[in-house]
């Protein structure tokens, strides 16, 4: 598993290379936005770690532009801890984020937690690969998408969500189940994370957002998949 670490800190990179690669991992390093987006049009990475603050292009700015063209799992490195900054990090299509100062065994944690959903489940029997609601498919397996046969591109957050309601269509999960269910019981981060991903869903998933058919809100409850008549 090849890793790309973007910070502008030489010295923080250097001591997340060294530990990475001790646990097995290949490491890729640079030290600003633009080059990340270079670097990540390779196709060549299982997972960046990309700083929120940096020259020549910023986090957020490199996270939004390598979304236009991968689905790589994305961890955010931030000084920040505002809940605000953090929502504006899953908006441009983050799927985790890390306050500095950190300690290296969370890193590593959130690492091997984010990469184990990239993959097929142990134990998913073959013919729960394919999930179809309405318009929607999923692949378990592939962790792909299509809507009416036409593939859609999913973050890794976005495809677990999905998956969970499409695998209990018409069963209503309240926010704090979603964000324990997906993101950890021990995730410290604003409750509108799910509100969010949803949202995002939506746009890539239904005709009309604004009015949604297949991701449905229970007012007061939280979200349910529409179950097929």
């Amino acid at each position: 598993m090849k890793i790309l670490v973007v910070d502008d800190e030489e010295l923080l990179v250097k001591g997340i290379k060294f530990n990475l690669e001790n646990d097995g991992y290949q490491v890729d390093a640079c030290y600003d936005g633009q080059t990340a987006v270079e670097m990540a049009r390779t196709g060549a990475y299982g997972l960046i770690l990309l700083d929120l603050m940096m020259p020549k292009l910023d986090g957020l700015s490199a996270c939004m532009m390598i979304r236009e063209f991968s689905t790589v799992p994305i961890i955010m490195l931030t000084a920040k801890s505002e809940d605000t900054d953090k929502l504006i990090g899953f908006e441009y299509g983050a799927d985790d984020y890390i306050t500095k100062p950190f300690n290296i065994l969370e890193l590593k944690a959130r690492i091997r937690a984010l990469l184990r959903r990239t993959g097929p489940q142990p134990g998913t029997a073959p013919s729960a690969g394919r999930i179809t609601c309405g318009p929607v498919t999923i692949d378990t397996e592939r962790r792909s998408a299509e809507v009416n046969g036409k593939s859609v591109e999913l973050t890794v957050k976005e495809f677990d969500l999905v998956e969970l309601l499409m695998r209990t269509p018409g069963k209503v999960y309240s926010r704090e189940n979603l964000l324990d269910l997906i993101w950890g019981y021990d995730y410290q981060g604003d409750i509108r994370t799910v509100d969010v991903h949803i949202r995002r869903l939506r746009e890539k998933l239904e005709d009309n957002p604004a009015k949604p058919e297949c991701i449905i809100t229970k007012w007061g409850v939280g979200y349910y998949f529409k179950e097929e008549k």
